[in-house]
């Protein structure tokens, strides 16, 4: 059975469980689960963690569950919230990553699946944590390019997982690529490719998340420096909190999964449903 706290979002097969849900006059989230459902079956919860009143939400499920009785409860939440923030740059700052691991494990689920995460402190730090790579995205994402293109690293810390995806395909040629970030002001610099002459090849740089997009248009006029030939950009989370104008200017096509946002609609932008990925 399957409890998808955003109905717009269906991640995996299974039949629904229907509720309703509000948020209370004082800002609470609330839930009422309809009980026609065989209690004594595992329930998997998926929800996009988006906020706060998300997390909210989704403990409020969970309690209203247990009090149902139901004793197997799995989770999969694709973009696991503040992921990013997996370290303390500067004295004063949480450990955010850990806050919402540690809110989640006090639910005592017995699975909770977690899509790309953007480092391994994410199922460190979660309990039962099981991780999808994106190994098939990616793949998918080659096919539909339909060329044999070049695949960019866009910094270090992307480095250990693309050349996963290389090998996943076969042994995709990997190009490394670094940068420069004031931890400070946030503000980036120094882009690098590390190659001599790309010679005209297509190239997909892959990466976990796109939020402002700063890094990746950054890294198009180094990349064109080299004689890059057609750019494409594959993100397993989309947030695009800047919107697509300077990105679809960079990119002949940007590709990414429906885990963070739904997106229709927007030329140059290929979503593909993570159930198509899993």
């Amino acid at each position: 059975m399957i409890l998808n706290l955003n109905k717009t979002f269906r991640p995996i097969e299974g039949e629904e469980i229907e509720f309703e849900s509000f948020i209370f006059s004082g800002g609470e989230p609330h839930i009422k689960i309809m009980a026609d459902f065989d209690v004594s079956e595992t329930v998997s919860i998926t929800h996009r963690l988006n906020s706060f009143n998300d997390l909210g939400l989704l403990c409020m499920a969970v309690d209203a569950l247990r009090r149902m009785r139901i004793k197997t409860i799995d989770l999969f939440i694709p973009y696991f919230p503040a992921a990013r923030q997996d370290r303390v740059m500067i004295s004063g700052e949480p450990l955010s990553v850990k806050v919402y691991a540690e809110i989640i494990n006090t639910l005592h689920l017995n699975k909770v699946t977690v899509f790309d995460p953007h480092s391994e402190v994410t199922p460190a730090l979660l309990d039962n944590c099981e991780v999808i790579s994106n190994h098939a995205f990616i793949k998918k994402v080659v096919s539909m390019i339909g060329t044999d293109v070049k695949l960019i690293s866009p910094d270090g810390g992307a480095l250990k997982k693309i050349y996963k995806v290389s090998n996943h395909l076969g042994g995709a040629e990997v190009v490394e690529c670094s940068k420069s970030r004031d931890v400070s002001t946030g503000h980036l610099s120094g882009f690098k490719v590390y190659h001599d002459d790309l010679n005209g090849a297509d190239c997909l740089i892959v990466d976990d998340i796109c939020d402002g997009g700063g890094t990746f248009i950054g890294l198009v006029e180094a990349l064109k420096k080299k004689n890059a030939g057609h750019l494409y950009l594959a993100v397993s989370h989309g947030i695009f909190s800047k919107g697509f104008d300077d990105l679809n200017g960079c990119f002949k096509t940007i590709f990414t999964t429906d885990s963070f946002r739904d997106i229709e609609g927007i030329k140059g932008v290929t979503q593909i449903k993570l159930i198509q990925c899993t």
